[in-house]
Formats: structure tokens, C-alpha cells, sequence
């Protein structure tokens, strides 16, 4: 989750609201942006489906990751029946194996950061215009995003959090509005927590 960006459009969302005139001046609602996007039915759907799509890469570097495993494992176990030669291969098989698996893990990130960065943008949108909606029929001068942990917000009444509400009015609308996206940025686990690439291996024996 960019919290930045949850912040950025509660920013903005609050400064188009300021200049309406509204029924009670001061009146001012917190929300918890990204836990408003979980909640809603668009936004479980969608992280359903982005797990899904993140499910054959993550078997793909899951089996790569464990062959590098057990390069290590043989190499370990030969330190003293494998001739040098023998162990230098192998070092230079897991060397290769390893960076091979880096670049994978880090293209496999950076791709499921822009599906992700694509789903939150659409999820926001229209997040934020249900946010617009309800805060002018209940004259609400602005509405704060407090999800991030440096919101400048140090309390706020449970009386004043409309997240609950956010999530079933957008449900309510939701049918009526642009298809859902296929997936969600918020609150989904990285595709399987992209596998960390082996420790270095044994360092080879001097000729």
C-alpha cells in the first residue's frame, strides 16, 4: 500500500470539499482509506484475483529457490569426497542459479507493484467519489484519512469514523458504477512474499 497516496487523496478530497458552504460549519469525519478498500466487495474480489495471478510465479521461484537449495546441500556434503574441480563447478552452478533467481524475485516485484499501483489508482477513484458524496449529504466539511501511521491526527473520536459507513455505501453503489477491477493493491500479500534468494554458498577450496 502507498500510504502516501491514500493520504494525497484525502488531501485533495478535503480541499474540494472546503469551499462548499456546509450545513454545520467545523463538521469533520476520519476515515481508514485503505481498510475502507478491503471492506468493500470490489476489494476482496480483487484480492482474490491478483493473489491468483501472482500464484504461478511464486511456484516458479518457490522450485528455482529449492534447486539452488540443493546445489548447496551437495556442496556442503562434499566438502570431503568432491574433488575441487568437482566443488568449483558446483559453486559456479549455484552462483549463476542465484542471480538468475535475484532477477526473477526483483522483475516479479516490480510487476506486481504496477498491477497493484494500477487496482489502487481505480479502487480510489472511485473510493473517493463515495467519500465526496456522503460527506456533502451529511455536510461534512472534511474527511481525514487516517491509515497512515504519520497522520498527523493524535485522536479522534470513535462517533466521528465513517469508515463503516464508506464500505456500504460504496457496495451499494458499486453495481451501478464502471466495472470493478480484476484486482486489488490493498491488502494483499506480495506474490507469496517473493522467496528470498539462498545464503552464499560455500566458498570454493584454493586450488
Amino acid at each position: 500500500m502507498k500510504s502516501t497516496v491514500f493520504i494525497g487523496l484525502a488531501l485533495a478530497c478535503a480541499a474540494a470539499l472546503y469551499g462548499q458552504a456546509p450545513s454545520q460549519p467545523g463538521k469533520v469525519a476520519v476515515i481508514y482509506f485503505q481498510g475502507a478498500i478491503v471492506g468493500t466487495k470490489d476489494g476482496q474480489k480483487a484480492a482474490a484475483d491478483l493473489d491468483a495471478k501472482a500464484s504461478p510465479k511464486r511456484k516458479e521461484l518457490e522450485t528455482k529457490q529449492n534447486e539452488v537449495n540443493t546445489l548447496q546441500d551437495q556442496l556442503t556434503k562434499g566438502q570431503n569426497t568432491l574433488s575441487d574441480s568437482a566443488k568449483n563447478e558446483l559453486y559456479k552452478s549455484i552462483e549463476l542459479k542465484k542471480k538468475s533467481l535475484q532477477r526473477d524475485v526483483e522483475d516479479a516485484k516490480e510487476d506486481f507493484d504496477q498491477m497493484q499501483q494500477k487496482i489502487l489508482q481505480q479502487l480510489a477513484q472511485k473510493m473517493t467519489a463515495v467519500i465526496e458524496r456522503y460527506s456533502r449529504d451529511h455536510g461534512y466539511t472534511m474527511v481525514v484519512d487516517v491509515s497512515s501511521p504519520q497522520s498527523p491526527v493524535l485522536y479522534a473520536s470513535p462517533t466521528i469514523d465513517i469508515t463503516k459507513d464508506i464500505i456500504e455505501l460504496y457496495d451499494q453503489a458499486s453495481p451501478a458504477m464502471s466495472n470493478p477491477p480484476s484486482a486489488t493493491p490493498t491488502g494483499v500479500s506480495k506474490p507469496g512474499a517473493p522467496v528470498t534468494p539462498a545464503k552464499p554458498a560455500t566458498k570454493p577450496p584454493a586450488h
